[in-house]
């Protein structure tokens, strides 16, 4: 099972060990996205962060959207078709297959970034704000497959 984790709030106002697990995710901004296993360790690193994340698990067709719109290489250069078959020798589309069944790995394609710079989500938040859990009509927190909309929003 993947998980799509994506960085709500800023780190402004975070201890060292929070920033220290945002580092070890990989989100270095607001509005940063990546894609993890839903292994015990993770998940305890996103509980940790649970005022300042949200996260949930991701379908095929959003990771493959995410990759073509906002999949980056080294030295931001967009991720083209033709470029990405040259690297990786497949298609976006059946990486993306492999990549959600655990056969593949971002490490799999040089210099393909392991997480995707969004845009602030089309018509703000939904409901009540970043400061309240999903649970209670806020944007944190585990929200199950509800993020594929944000995800897709935010592209």
């Amino acid at each position: 099972m993947k998980i799509a984790v994506v960085q709500v709030r800023g780190a402004l106002g975070l201890t060292y060990k929070q920033r220290d697990t945002l580092r070890l995710l990989n989100l270095p901004k607001s509005h940063s996205c990546v894609i993890i296993n839903g292994t015990p360790s993770y998940l305890g690193m996103l509980n940790s962060l649970k005022d300042f994340l949200t996260w949930g698990e991701i379908d095929l067709d959003t990771f493959t959207i995410l990759l073509e719109k906002r999949g980056r290489f080294a030295g931001n250069q967009a991720l083209t078709k033709e470029l990405f078959t040259k690297t990786a020798n497949q298609e976006i589309s059946a990486f993306a297959h492999a990549f959600l069944d655990g056969k593949k790995s971002f490490k799999d394609v040089p210099g393909l970034k392991p997480y995707f710079r969004l845009k602030p989500p089309r018509h703000g938040f939904e409901r009540g704000g970043v400061k309240k859990p999903y649970s209670m009509g806020g944007a944190l927190g585990y929200r199950k497959n509800d993020i594929n909309n944000l995800i897709r929003r935010m592209i």
